[in-house]
């Protein structure tokens, strides 16, 4: 914006109930190349001239009948928008003069009325006001441009999730399946808890990074149907470490999470976990939420080593164990939530079969 060429097309409001008053002002503004002047005597008008037209100065006398100028000051300020009350009172009255200023006025001008003080002091205000305004203006072009970056950001993150995912679906249908469950598991149980909205989010997209560093193991241990040999088990509990690998340098938050996800979905609260044996508080909430999400989705789903489970008997095995999982292998708070929530997680698997 350019200030100077702008403070002569700048909208002024005068008001006086003085109708002499009126025409000296109006014919000082005109003479001065202002183009943009309104006028009103009555007082209780300024609120609505001022909501319907955001007067860049307005010129106020203080003695009115009706409302007085400090009236008028006080119902002006919940609508003044920027924070700046643009404007300049006229006064006869010595004392009123800090008065106004304390009541929001930016300047003042003494009764009889002086031209060179009343355009002096108009100009100035007027030009800290569109300094101000531009400066506002731009603050928002500022805020918008960085809004769309971090959308374009977010969505960027998000495409290099999915393409990071369909590596799984190559390997493994089901597997492919599974991880597109898992981010609807996650995010209602986020949810459930009263997390934040960003961490919910969060838990939604970095969720299916968990088995990424299943990339790395060989097609004969991972679609194997019989039991695994103890090699072949040492080389599958390797995946956590190169799932958190792969992730580590990430700068996107959904990543980040994913590979926190990544390292500790394996580890349970009882520190009977892979691949660092941590237990309680210490497997981070993304983790243990995780866990419990994963847990039931592979029961419920073909492996090449077991069948499909119904959610009934999915639901028995977590809440009360079968030699393979326990109870004791969940975070205590989620287990009770899966406890009282656990058709949501029927839904969420039935609703993507179908």
């Amino acid at each position: 914006m350019n200030i100077s060429s702008n403070i002569l097309n700048a909208k002024i409001l005068v008001v006086d109930d003085s109708v002499v008053n009126i025409k000296l002002l109006e014919h000082m503004l005109a003479g001065a190349g202002y183009t943009s002047v309104s006028t009103t005597t009555d007082s209780r008008e300024v609120f609505g001239l001022y909501l319907n037209n955001r007067y860049d100065a307005i010129l106020l006398d203080l003695n009115m009948p009706y409302m007085d100028g400090f009236q008028v000051m006080e119902a002006l300020k919940p609508i003044e928008r920027e924070g700046y009350l643009p404007i300049l009172v006229v006064t006869a009255q010595p004392d009123h003069k800090l008065r106004a200023l304390q009541a929001g006025a930016k300047d003042f001008v003494s009764k009889p009325i002086d031209s060179v003080e009343v355009l002096t002091r108009l100009y100035n205000m007027l030009e800290i006001r569109l300094l101000h305004k531009s400066l506002r203006e731009y603050n928002e072009r500022l805020e918008q441009r960085v809004l769309e970056r971090t959308m374009e950001l977010r969505d960027s993150y998000r495409e290099t999730i999915l393409t990071m995912t369909r590596a799984a679906e190559y390997k493994d249908e089901d597997t492919g399946q599974h991880i597109q469950r898992i981010s609807y598991y996650c995010q209602e149980v986020a949810e459930l808890l009263g997390m934040p909205r960003n961490f919910c989010e969060e838990m939604f997209y970095g969720s299916p990074m968990h088995d990424v560093g299943k990339i790395a193991i060989p097609d004969h241990i991972l679609l194997k149907p019989g039991s695994l040999s103890p090699d072949e088990w040492a080389i599958m509990q390797t995946h956590p470490l190169v799932g958190a690998h792969i992730l580590s340098q990430a700068r996107s938050p959904y990543l980040r999470i994913g590979a926190e996800i990544a390292l500790n979905h394996h580890e349970r609260w009882d520190g009977s976990g892979y691949p660092n044996a941590i237990k309680g508080e210490a497997i981070p909430l993304s983790a243990r939420i995780m866990n419990i999400c994963d847990v039931y989705d592979a029961l419920r789903s073909r492996r090449p080593y077991k069948p499909a489970f119904d959610h009934e008997h999915a639901v028995e095995i977590i809440t009360r164990g079968d030699g393979r999982t326990s109870p004791a292998h969940f975070d205590p708070q989620l287990l009770e939530l899966f406890k009282r929530h656990h058709e949501k997680f029927r839904e969420i698997f039935e609703a993507a079969m179908e």
